[in-house]
This record gives C-alpha cells, structure tokens and sequence, in this order.
C-alpha cells in the first residue's frame, strides 16, 4: 500500500505541474518522504559539502582586499622605475604660514614638494615605526587598530613627543585617532584624550605632482593616463604635500611667552618636514646608489652645517645650507 500511495503523490505533483498548479502540500509531503530513503551516509556526505562550499566562499571574500594592495604596490613600483631612470630632483624649502586662531597657540599650513610618488610618501607617514625617520617622537607607547577596510584604517595612537623650551626639554604623551586613507592618500588626524595639549589634530595630504609635465608642452596632463601616455611611460610622480596642524596647549601662555613658542613650534614642524625629505632623499639614493654614495661624503663634511643651526629665520636658514652645500660639492669635484 505504501508503494502505491507514493507512485500516486508522484503522478498528482506530475499532473499539477504540466497544468501549472503545484499544491504545496503534495510537494511537501512528496519531498519528506523521498528525503527519508536517502541514506544516513549520503546525507552526512551533502551535508559537508555544504560546510565546504561556505566556507571557501569566505575565504573568496576575505582575499580580495589583499589583491587591492597587491594592485597599488605594483603602481608603485611602476613610478618608481621612473625615478630610478632619472633621479634628479632638487628639495625646495617648505612654505610654513602660522596663523593664531582665537584660544589656541597657532595654526600651521604648510606646503612642500617631496620627490616621491603619493604612495611613497604615505608609507612614510602611516608607519607605524615612523619614529626613526621623525626625530621628535621618542616612541610609539601603544598603537591599536580600530577599522581596517584594506585602503582605509581607523588607528588610535599614544606616542611621546620631545619638547624643548628655553633650557628645559623633556617629553609628553598625546592620544590621537587617526584615519588614514590610500585612496585620497590623507592622514586625518586628532587628540581622543587631554593632558598637556587641550587640541592637537590636523591632516596630512599628498596628492600628485608631474615633475616632467613640461615634456608634454603644449599638452598640459590633467589625468595620471594622459601624462603617461604623453611621457611615454617615462613620466616621474611627485607629491604636493600639505599639512594643516591646530596646536593648543592646556594652558596658552601670555605673549610674550607664547610668541617664543609659536617659532619654536613653527621650527619644529620645519625640522619634520626636513625629516621627511630626508627620509626621501635616502630613498631615492638606494634607487640610484651613486647619488646616495655623494650625499653620504657631502653629509660628512663638518663645514656643509656649520652656523646653521644659529639662523632663527626659516628661509635665511635653507639658503645657507644649500649655499653651503654647493661649495661643498665644488671641493668634492676632482681637479683636472
């Protein structure tokens, strides 16, 4: 009789389904008893597979930001070749504006070329062990990962930072969260905790430079493919860097106090940026190892730096040490 029942269900559902009507009664009832004449085995074996094809199907979606990563890093490498064909590039000073926003210490805007490619640059600026290219953080106290969506990450900072006033120096700690995207190749970034500063926040920005854009003249590149189709692939990238910093300490001394520490806080972000530049001169002479080899001998000349560590104004102090450093390179010269 069983047989017979199951036969019938089988040739109603048939029936139902070529007139295009389906009793989901006799679908269900059909469906549980086929599915209690498949072995216990098999059904352990689909089950499994199941599980299986779940679980490759994350690791799918998992493995797709490091491709994104993989695809700049080639980028990179790309513009880098450029630079390793041609690696001349003269630092210019940078460009400090310091404004006194009502409350605060100061403001500062500053702007410089650096040559390096944007992705370069922002390596420099999102490492977490930047403290042995910035000479003014003593160390990384504690560094937690909030968000980390591939090109974008969410960080909150504790570092201690040196400080010097007058004859006394020593060093204060600051907690930041910082959010930093390779997409925009920005850095924005601001104190989560007070102590010694009541604000500090500010944002790094890099964006593109096209050192050799005059080789497209007329042509004037807007994109990044026009400049390398006009180039010929051959075209070096720059960066504009930018940097916007609000500074105020807990307590904002009276003038002329506070006059004292804007210059000393305008030098010190002058010597960061000098840090930076450094950091991408000695990249660009492991590009071209014979470059690096003359700065190496120019560095070790007593003369290149004497005195400039005495002139307080910015622009005076870069134009004696570029002087200083071109009658260093004529000693250099070999006598014919």
């Amino acid at each position: 009789m069983g047989e017979t029942e199951v036969t019938k269900t089988s040739i109603d559902i048939n029936k139902n389904e070529r007139n295009g009507h389906l009793k989901p009664k006799a679908f269900n009832l059909a469906f549980s008893k086929a599915l209690l004449q498949v072995p216990h085995k098999l059904q352990n074996c689909l089950k499994s597979q199941l599980k299986r094809l779940a679980k490759d199907d994350g690791v799918k979606k998992v493995s797709s930001v490091p491709k994104k990563t993989a695809s700049l890093e080639v980028d990179l490498e790309k513009q880098l070749q450029a630079w390793r064909e041609n690696p001349s590039w003269v630092d210019q000073p940078p460009y400090i504006k310091v404004s006194v926003p009502k409350g605060s210490l100061c403001n500062l805007s500053v702007n410089v070329n650096v040559g390096l490619p944007p992705d370069a640059v922002y390596n420099i600026v999102t490492d977490p062990d930047n403290k042995r290219v910035f000479k003014n953080i003593k160390e990384v106290i504690s560094r937690n990962v909030l968000v980390d969506e591939g090109h974008r990450q969410v960080v909150e900072l504790e570092q201690a930072a040196i400080w010097k006033f007058l004859w006394w120096s020593g060093t204060f700690a600051v907690c930041v969260l910082v959010d930093q995207n390779r997409k925009d190749h920005s850095m924005k970034f601001k104190q989560v905790k007070t102590g010694f500063m009541e604000k500090f926040e500010g944002c790094w920005r890099m964006e593109p430079l096209f050192v050799d854009e005059k080789t497209c003249f007329p042509f004037k590149p807007k994109t990044w493919a026009d400049y390398n189709s006009c180039t010929g692939g051959k075209g070096r990238i720059g960066s504009k860097l930018s940097l916007e910093q609000l500074i105020q300490p807990s307590i904002v001394p009276p003038p002329p106090i506070s006059w004292y520490l804007r210059g000393i806080t305008s030098r010190t972000t002058e010597m960061l940026i000098n840090d930076m530049l450094a950091e991408a001169a000695r990249l660009r002479g492991e590009l071209n190892p014979e470059e690096s080899n003359k700065e190496i001998e120019m560095s070790q000349d007593g003369e290149v730096l004497s005195h400039v560590d005495n002139v307080s104004d910015i622009k005076e102090r870069w134009a004696l040490h570029r002087r200083n450093a071109k009658q260093c390179h004529r000693r250099l010269l070999p006598v014919k």
